[in-house]
């Protein structure tokens, strides 16, 4: 079934899109990653990803020129499939809410009634298979594409249920996906008529998890048709005319206890404050005591944005620590069996593939690092950001990259991609895993632009505030255990990349030195490669490149 791809809500004070530069023409296939359009934005040029497999059949907004936020700017279906009943639709809703609703049926009763009859007796006849569109005026919300890794979202909570009205720019809903827990846009208004995943469930890309449109509307045969397969017909005007109300589950009472949305905690003058559950966790994650947060939302709710943006006051002195309880030994074994986060999964996935799919092999070379610790002091003292050893090994990694280009390779399954740009990622451990922000263009930064760019997404990492292009498009990956005492290890690649570089500790060790033996500081680098794309003999010049850049640091600012 051909899908529609709207202009979405870029900012917060968008209100329309300029399109730069189609990626695609009509008549190409596209995946759900692809990104279709290069638009700006009243705040930067931004990306825009179809989210959908298929053809690009329609292109409606060209080059050069803006479209209104929710319009459509495109459509993606088959091959030679009919999509102007879409357009048809599109115009015939715009119309009908243009138009007094007397106009919408001002034919008389029996007439209407004798031409349902004659369409019901004509589709008898001539018998056609029958499927179910999605009101006019309805909109379908789906889960959108919120990393290049993510194959599901975990709806953590809703923040708007069944009935309630909603804007273009509320979050509708908490997502936890393989890398970070974010929130869910609908882009769209009007009244929330279907929520599709239920809070504690996934949904796979591209599904639908909620639609919205005019109070009253039913959806439930368009949602019944979507679950079994069923395509798009022609909106029934007849339908239209009447305000039934949409048949729903029936929801358990909340007499007693709120709903997600409004999930409330109590301050101290005994007052109850609102807040998102993002709001709540990422409050806790900070120590942030969320009652002191201002909230900006409907009703003072606190949201994402305003814990982001939180400065908290002077603390007291000292803070008075609970008890700890004492210890009372059971004589019982247990176990606790932990739920699987989006990213543990996919870490799962993805380093099973790498590692059970290419053909690993380890190169290891021992650094001496005596000139680059002098290098780094005198840096550090000139230096506006402070520079650390892992900095020195991204920057000798990417210049080595330079000339080695075989190593800054992807294995296509029936090619081999060699890329021209050289994006480095440097693996960060967070509470639930590995994720690794990426230093873009890392062969033509200074040491100084490096430390900086890797200390903020560092930290934007840990606060799970990392946006998708942060960590994704990788080209080469270090993973540095050093700081952690780790002398030596091997790692498992990092696809889509062909080699990952383990980085060990700086130690001391005594060495022959001149007439007598003197004391050096040494480093153990370890590399991992896809045998399929790198040779030995093409990982071993690599390393001897990189380690002349490490042990001449000097040789790294020419």
């Amino acid at each position: 079934m051909a899908e529609v791809i709207r202009m979405p809500l870029l900012s917060d004070t968008m209100t329309e899109g300029k399109i730069i530069s189609w990626n695609k023409k009509v008549g190409d296939k596209v995946k759900a990653d692809d990104v279709l359009a290069d638009v700006e934005t009243d705040k930067a040029t931004m990306e825009v990803n179809g989210y959908v497999d298929g053809t690009l059949l329609y292109i409606g907004v060209p080059a050069g020129e803006a479209a209104k936020i929710n319009q459509i700017i495109a459509i993606v279906g088959k091959d030679g499939e009919d999509y102007k009943s879409l357009l048809d639709a599109e115009k015939g809703a715009a119309k009908i809410a243009d138009e007094p609703k007397a106009k919408v049926a001002d034919k008389p009763a029996d007439e209407t009634i004798q031409s349902k009859t004659q369409d019901s007796k004509s589709q008898t006849d001539n018998p056609k298979p029958q499927t179910v569109s999605l009101p006019a005026g309805a909109k379908e919300i789906r889960m959108p594409l919120l990393s290049d890794t993510m194959t599901e979202g975990k709806i953590i909570s809703w923040n708007k249920k069944v009935g309630d009205l909603v804007k273009a720019d509320d979050v509708l809903a908490d997502v936890e996906t393989d890398k970070a827990t974010m929130e869910v846009v609908g882009y769209e208004e009007g009244t929330l008529l279907y929520i599709g995943v239920e809070a504690g469930e996934a949904a796979k890309i591209n599904q639908i998890i909620a639609i919205v449109g005019k109070a009253g509307t039913d959806v439930s045969a368009y949602v019944a048709a979507e679950k079994t397969g069923g395509n798009q017909l022609p909106v029934d005007r007849g339908s239209l005319t009447e305000s039934e109300p949409a048949p729903t589950k029936e929801q358990p009472s909340t007499a007693n206890s709120p709903s997600p949305a409004d999930e409330q905690q109590a301050t101290n003058n005994g007052q109850r404050l609102k807040a998102s559950p993002l709001a709540k966790k990422l409050a806790t994650d900070k120590g942030i005591d969320i009652s002191k947060v201002s909230g900006s939302g409907d009703g003072g709710r606190v949201t994402k944005k305003d814990i982001d943006s939180y400065i908290p006051s002077a603390q007291p002195a000292s803070v008075a620590k609970a008890a700890i309880p004492a210890f009372t030994a059971t004589g019982q074994e247990g176990h606790t069996d932990m739920p699987l986060t989006q990213m543990r999964k996919t870490i799962a996935r993805r380093l099973g593939e790498s590692k059970f799919s290419a053909p690993h092999f380890y190169l290891t070379m021992e650094i001496n690092m005596d000139n680059a610790i002098n290098v780094r002091t005198q840096l550090n003292e000139l230096s506006p950001v402070k520079i650390s050893f892992n900095d020195f090994i991204i920057k000798a990694a990417a210049l080595s990259l330079r000339q080695h280009p075989a190593v800054n390779s992807s294995w296509m399954g029936d090619f081999i991609r060699q890329n021209h740009h050289i994006h480095i990622s440097s693996a960060v451990a967070t509470p639930e895993g590995l994720i690794v922000p990426v230093i873009r263009f890392a062969d033509q930064k200074t040491l100084s632009q490096i430390a900086a760019e890797a200390k903020e997404l560092y930290g934007k990492a840990k606060d799970k505030k990392l946006q998708p292009q942060e960590f994704s498009g990788n080209t080469f990956t270090i993973s540095n255990l050093g700081m952690m005492d780790i002398e030596e290890f091997t790692a498992i690649i990092n696809p889509p990349d062909s080699a990952i570089l383990a980085v060990g500790t700086i130690k001391e060790v005594v060495v022959k030195k001149a007439e007598g033996f003197g004391v050096s500081s040494v480093m153990k680098l370890t590399m991992s490669c896809d045998h399929r794309t790198v040779d030995g003999a093409v990982g071993a010049a690599f390393l001897q490149t990189l380690k002349k850049y490490l042990e001449n640091p000097v040789t790294m600012l020419l």
